[in-house]
């Protein structure tokens, strides 16, 4: 076993003292006493101590949950619905893409006819206990309906849990207060964005 004194020469390097392996019960109590009152472990809590008594301001730890650390631009978490900003109706189109191209086979799209003939969403969901969150749905959305946002509290009790249209739909009551962020994250709209559209023909005709 290696002791904690150590003996520093001349050319920097570390030497330990070697103390010899206890055999006895009685030679281990007496190491565990030793090494128990040096004077090691008190400045250990010596500064845990000062550390707490510095208070709030010199915290290096994240309050959690009241504090939530920062996520990456490009962080895939809990999928969003998102409506057009313009009408507040929804941005889905009911296309499809997002349930051939998941390679977890969780996505459940039901669609049908409105009154007026247009195709209506019926029912959407997510099994978030078989998504993977690898956002293919995201980036194959040509509306972008469905984006990844910063909401990565997904812990849930059982393990296939579903995530119906209204859990992940923005709430129009929340659209009109202006609650709808664009989350610049996994299948959203870039800031350059504009800088890549290209205008057809016909674009300045009337």
């Amino acid at each position: 076993m290696l002791d904690w004194f150590t003996n520093r020469n001349t050319n920097g390097y570390i030497y330990f003292k070697h103390e010899p392996t206890p055999k006895t019960n009685w030679q281990k109590f007496c190491r565990v006493l030793k090494r128990s009152v040096k004077l090691e472990l008190f400045t250990g809590l010596w500064i845990v101590f000062r550390e707490m008594a510095k208070g709030k301001k010199n915290c290096h730890t994240t309050q959690y949950p009241l504090e939530k650390m920062p996520i990456g631009p490009r962080y895939r978490s809990v999928h969003k619905l998102l409506r057009l900003l313009e009408s507040g109706k929804e941005r889905c189109i009911g296309c499809g893409l997002c349930e051939k191209i998941c390679v977890s086979n969780c996505i459940r799209i039901e669609t049908g006819v409105d009154k007026d003939g247009r195709k209506k969403i019926k029912e959407y969901s997510i099994n978030f206990g078989r998504c993977i969150y690898c956002g293919l749905c995201a980036e194959v959305c040509p509306e972008l309906a469905i984006v990844h946002g910063n909401e990565y509290e997904y812990a849930a009790e059982q393990r296939s849990y579903y995530g119906l249209k209204n859990d992940i739909l923005t709430p129009i009551d929340k659209f009109k207060l202006d609650l709808q962020k664009e989350f610049e994250g996994c299948g959203s709209i870039s800031n350059e964005a504009n800088e890549y559209v290209k205008k057809t023909p016909l674009a300045g005709d009337e």
